[in-house]
């Protein structure tokens, strides 16, 4: 079984860093989802997070910093240079305004460093946190000489991400004599994993939505976010199925789930949804906030609830229109998938 300690506690901080130095795993709690983190600069340590989650190889990780003690942009520059090769001036931009906090940034990667965590590309996802456990845990790995954390959602692949420590310990129950060591920082904040944007190519391309919506990011910008195109570079969470649940998710409108509801099988079915439906007898249901960072900060948690109930199919009331809403859309949206 892992082994939970409490992130508050600066030995069980001090533990975990010394951990991640040896190059071994850690269930590492972020603001928006928990991290299997691993030393990024040791291709063995990052072999270790692709075989513990069952992940490809050549799916990218994103890399973990610790935020400077003065956050200026000369300061967020010398963070990131021992990674990046090159940095645009939107992106120092947006470190500035949005970092710490839910937003990684793709940046073009120094040769010879991380490129296992990068899925062999040449360029790199980097991230600085705002957990405070996170920011603790990344400070005391520095100084064991670990310079970056790869630490994608600490659950197998494809699976629905965890938002509590209870959720990676049930992830990685079965690790074999090196049980996980995993921080307990409390439920995420956000909930949802960050609003990724590639700035390798020269100008900002949303890859993923997040908390963190296209007009902010054009706000600080000051130029359009793209959509993805076909150059993009791979990155973590954007395959087209994901954050799935065994128990197979159906997204619907409110006149369609009042359409299918008497259909719905006793025991069989679960509804998450933000319209006051009628509720079949036997038809397990939870209401779904109306404001979407509230949503996002439930979801997952939500989706494991209903599919540890033993329903074979969650209905689920399909978000509202708006970028504030993009993020849980495009979750849900693979997890139908």
């Amino acid at each position: 079984m892992p082994l939970l300690l409490s992130a508050s506690d600066p030995q069980a901080v001090a533990l975990a860093a010394q951990r991640l130095r040896a190059g071994g795993l850690v269930g590492m709690p972020t603001e928006t989802v928990y991290g299997l983190a691993a030393d990024a600069l040791s291709a063995s340590a990052v072999a270790g997070i692709f075989a513990a989650k069952g992940r490809p190889s050549d799916h990218p990780l994103i890399v973990h910093i610790a935020a400077p003690a003065a956050p200026t942009e000369l300061a967020w520059a010398e963070a990131v240079s021992p990674l990046v090769r090159e940095l645009p001036a939107a992106a120092l931009a947006l470190m500035q305004a949005f970092w710490p906090g839910p937003l990684t940034l793709i940046l073009p990667r120094r040769d010879g460093v991380a490129a296992e965590a990068a899925g062999g590309q040449d360029s790199v996802g980097l991230r600085c946190p705002a957990h405070p456990a996170a920011q603790a845990l990344l400070q005391a790995a520095r100084t064991e000489g670990v310079l970056g954390l790869a630490a994608p959602s600490a659950n197998r692949f494809g699976r629905v991400s965890p938002t509590t420590a209870a959720h990676v310990m049930s992830e990685f129950a079965d690790l074999g004599e090196d049980p996980l060591l995993v921080l307990d920082g409390g439920a995420c904040a956000v909930g949802i994993e960050s609003t990724i944007v590639d700035l390798s190519r020269g100008v900002p391309v949303l890859l993923r939505p997040g908390q963190i919506t296209p007009e902010q990011l054009e706000a600080v910008c000051g130029q359009p976010v793209r959509a993805r195109d076909a150059q993009a570079p791979r990155a973590s969470g954007t395959l087209e199925s994901h954050y799935a649940p065994s128990a197979r998710v159906r997204l619907m409108d409110a006149m369609a789930l009042t359409e299918a509801l008497p259909s719905a099988q006793p025991g069989a079915v679960a509804v998450y949804a933000r319209t006051t439906l009628p509720s079949p007898a036997g038809v397990l249901w939870r209401a779904m906030p109306t404001e979407p960072d509230a949503l996002a900060h439930e979801l997952f948690a939500v989706l494991r609830e209903l599919d540890a109930s033993g329903v074979r199919e969650m209905w689920v009331e399909a978000p509202p229109a708006g970028s504030a809403w993009d993020g849980v859309r495009d979750r849900l949206t693979r997890a139908a998938a």
